[in-house]
């Protein structure tokens, strides 16, 4: 499984969540997460048919790169952990 996070600086939703992504991957280090900035990243942030009125955006893609999740704005660190304990081996 990887995790796909899209935000921007200039998106508030995206500072809160990034304190927050960082105690999860650090706690989990075997979790392959990518971060694309919105403004700078447009060509990869394009693939994945992102507004800039929705971020921050989480993608979850399994072992095949196929979506099987899409969050946005500021979901709690439980429901996050939550949802990558119970598809860690997609």
């Amino acid at each position: 499984m990887k995790v796909i996070k899209i935000g921007a600086v200039w998106c508030s939703g995206c500072l809160v969540m990034r304190p927050r992504w960082q105690e999860i991957e650090k706690e989990n280090p075997w979790l392959k997460t990518e971060y694309y900035d919105f403004d700078q990243d447009q060509k990869k942030v394009g693939k994945y048919l992102v507004e800039s009125e929705n971020l921050p955006v989480f993608i979850f893609l399994d072992k095949q790169g196929k979506e099987f999740l899409r969050l946005h704005g500021e979901p709690s660190k439980a429901d996050l952990v939550k949802i990558i304990m119970e598809n860690k081996d997609k």
